[in-house]
């Protein structure tokens, strides 16, 4: 049976190997990174999904400024294990993010990733053409969705990254502390 939670700090290096076997290590020079480099996902917004107790899926969504319209989220990595894919849990686990987001007051996800896909979930090109990242990415690639009406409506300019450093000392560093633990 697969279980959707929160992510904790011992899955870093599971997730960690999950990310490399799915996206290898062309994923840390994606314009994305760029914004969740150095930053904590946004609170109860990192999802993993297990099944008898292996990490087989992840989700996360990060904390950004979308221009003129302000907060919003940006939705990525979602990964889930190779034996598993085509199976239905990438749809489980956006439903389970989407749905939790929309439930916490965020009014808009941003993502970049393949519209036929994502469309499923209500993501559309037309809603984030007033955006640009930071950095080279495909027009065509880059989706948002609003969680409640109007979110995006005002969304002209750069998406930066907002929200709590990784590091700060207020908040746990997730990755330092599954390092503290292994050893």
């Amino acid at each position: 049976m697969i279980q959707i939670r929160d992510e904790h700090a011992v899955d870093v290096p599971a997730r960690e190997r999950l990310l490399d076997a799915c996206f290898g290590p062309s994923r840390f020079a994606k314009t994305s990174e760029r914004l969740r480099e150095g930053r904590r996902p946004a609170r109860r917004l990192a999802l993993t999904a297990t099944r008898g107790g292996r990490l087989v899926g992840t989700v996360r969504l990060w904390p950004v400024e979308a221009g003129a319209a302000g907060a919003a989220l940006l939705l990525g990595p979602l990964a889930v294990d190779p034996s598993l894919q085509g199976q239905g849990l990438g749809k489980v686990m956006m439903h389970a993010a989407l749905g939790r987001a929309e439930a916490l007051g965020h009014g808009a996800v941003l993502l970049v990733g393949d519209a036929p896909y994502y469309a499923r979930f209500g993501f559309s090109q037309g809603v984030a053409e007033g955006l640009y990242l930071p950095g080279p990415f495909a027009r065509e690639r880059f989706l948002g969705l609003e969680l409640r009406a109007g979110a995006l409506a005002d969304a002209r300019g750069l998406v930066r990254a907002s929200g709590l450093p990784a590091l700060d000392e207020a908040v746990p560093d997730f990755a330092a502390e599954a390092r503290r633990q292994a050893a």
